[in-house]
This record gives structure tokens, sequence and C-alpha cells, in this order.
């Protein structure tokens, strides 16, 4: 047992070097591509501290915030999606699907429309009261009499919740001031474009922060892979847990989306993708989505700004060409519904 338990355990360490690897390599090829090619060696300078001035501030003020902002949005939106489906013990549950997204995306909008003005340190922890306030209504309505909240439940309401989020955005795009509104359309496309440093340190507490918390509850997490009288039997407080779980799950969410837009399907795609890769036991599951998250985030931005050039598609339109299919082949799959 303790020889296959090793071997698991150097497996998984593999696996996790390899992402490194590759998410480091992506960040590169970011820095390096766009309307103006900058030579890998010059990236390697710059960031070091002794590059030229000449790519100074197109690696420092355009490209390098940007990058990272966008690692840590697929970061932030594979843990949530993680999280939620396991304490839903539905492989299609994410942020996205559950009405997160949309609840975050509808308070941003908001504010962007109606309070020009607002800063941007501040968009989280508005998305987060909008995300917070779509949860709070999902999980209320989804309480079934006699104790308990149903998981299904909670589906079926987050995706009419989504709808409803979805009219409302609409409604305040409509009465708008143009300028705003084009802002706010480009955003909600799930776009890095213009991320800057002003983007990239608001986010990086909270993803910091909640994961670490994420991380020292994993055992916790775990008991949801079990039925509910079991994890009861083993002193979990089921309710208790759940709760926490999905505000942290919020808090993940909320922030990457009031810095991002709403980037679809990664929630749902990178936690089964660390799933194949090292099993359903979080405290390697969870690090695994993330990274695989921010390399999802990040390809995208680079094949949306390089692909297509000298038009930019939006990370958000890039991840649903290839999220939408997996979704169906998901659903398709009844074992897994």
């Amino acid at each position: 047992m303790n020889i296959v338990s090793s071997i698991k355990c150097r497996r998984s360490i593999g696996i996790i070097v390899i992402l490194i690897v590759l998410s480091a390599g992506m960040f590169v090829l970011n820095v390096m591509l766009g309307e103006r090619t900058v030579p890998a060696v010059e990236v390697f300078r710059s960031l070091a501290g002794i590059g030229s001035e000449e790519y100074r501030f197109t690696i420092h003020q355009l490209r390098l915030p940007r990058a990272l902002t966008g690692f840590l949005v697929g970061c932030s939106l594979a843990l949530s999606g993680t999280i939620l489906q396991v304490i839903t013990r539905n492989p299609l549950a994410s942020p996205g699907v559950i009405g997160l997204n949309s609840g975050a995306a509808a308070a941003v909008v908001a504010v962007m429309v109606l309070v020009p003005s607002f800063p941007m340190s501040q968009f989280p922890w508005i998305a987060f009261g909008g995300a917070f306030i779509a949860t709070a209504v999902i999980y209320t309505l989804s309480w079934r009499k006699g104790g308990g909240s149903s998981t299904v439940r909670m589906l079926l309401i987050g995706a009419g919740i989504s709808a409803m989020a979805g009219g409302l955005i609409t409604y305040f795009l409509t009465v708008g001031e143009i300028f705003r509104v084009s802002q706010a359309t480009v955003w909600m496309a799930g776009s890095l474009y213009g991320r800057t440093w002003e983007h990239f340190w608001p986010l990086l507490p909270w993803l910091l922060i909640l994961f670490t918390l994420l991380i020292g509850m994993t055992r916790y997490l775990d008991m949801f892979l079990l039925d509910m009288e079991s994890a009861a039997g083993l002193g979990l407080r089921v309710e208790t847990m759940r709760v926490l779980f999905i505000l942290i799950s919020v808090g993940l969410a909320g922030s990457a989306v009031s810095m991002a837009g709403t980037i679809a399907f990664v929630g749902l795609m990178a936690p089964h993708i660390a799933k194949h890769l090292v099993g359903s036991r979080s405290l390697v599951r969870l690090p695994v989505a993330a990274l695989v998250g921010g390399l999802l985030v990040m390809g995208a931005d680079a094949a949306g700004r390089n692909l297509f050039s000298p038009f930019e598609i939006p990370a958000g339109l890039i991840t649903a060409f290839v999220g939408a299919p997996y979704m169906v082949y998901l659903l398709l799959r009844r074992r897994a519904v």
C-alpha cells in the first residue's frame, strides 16, 4: 500500500511540475507574441531587470500584467468550479452554469454603467456581492422541507438566475451611455484586452487567501465525495461546510469575473482535466486544476490575439468554442449526468 501511495505521490508531483513548466512556457509566449514580436532573450533579460529599454514598456506595462492577470483568473475559475463539482456531486457544476458568474457580471456591469468613477480596485467586492446575492437566492430556493439543500435544484435554479441576470445586464447596457456600454460589452465577452497592474494587484490577495484557506480544508471537502449520511457520521456538519465552501467559491469566481469578465467553461473543463490527471483527492486536485485553468486562459488569450491578427478575439469566446462541445460531450455521457 505504501508503494502504491508513493508511486501516486511521485506521479502527482511530476504532473504538477510539468504543468508549471507548460504555464511558464505559455507565459513567455504571451509576452513574446503580438503586433510587435519581442525576442525570447529580451523577455528573460527584461524579467531579470537588465532588458533593453526598447522593449521595456511593451513587456512591463502591456503584456506582463495581462498574462499574469489571465493566469490568476484561470486559477480562480478552476478552483471555484472544482469546489462546486465536489459539493454538488455533479460533474456539470461550474461558476457559469450555477449562476455565480452571471450574478457577479450583473453587479459589475451595473457599477460600470451607472457609477463610472468607481475605483477598479474595489470591483472584486462588487462582483462578490453580486455573486453572493445570486448564490443566496439559489441556496434558499433549493432548500427542501425536512432540512437540507437539493444539489439538483441548485443547478436548475442557478440556470434560471443566470437567465435573469442576463436580462438585467441587457437592461443596463440599454440605458447606459454609449462609451460605458462599449466598455462593458467588451468586458462581458471575457477579454483580457487592456489589463494592467491595476487589475492584477486587486485580484492577487483574493486568490492567495482563498486558496490557502481551501488547502487547509481539503479533508472536509473530500468528505463530500462520500454519501451525506457517511459524511455526517464522520462528524461533518454538512450544511455548514457546504455554505462555507460555496462562499469560498463565490469569492474566487466573483474576483475573477470582476477583472476579466465572463470567461466561459474554464470552471467546467479544468476540474475534469485535473481529476483525470491526478484523481479526486482535493489536496492534489485543487493545485492541478488551478494550473490547468491558468494555462487554459493564457492559451485562449494568446490564440485570440495571434491567430486572427490584426483582429483580436476575446479569450472568453475561445474558451466557449472549446468548452461548449465539451459540455455537450458530458451531457451525452449518461453516466456522468
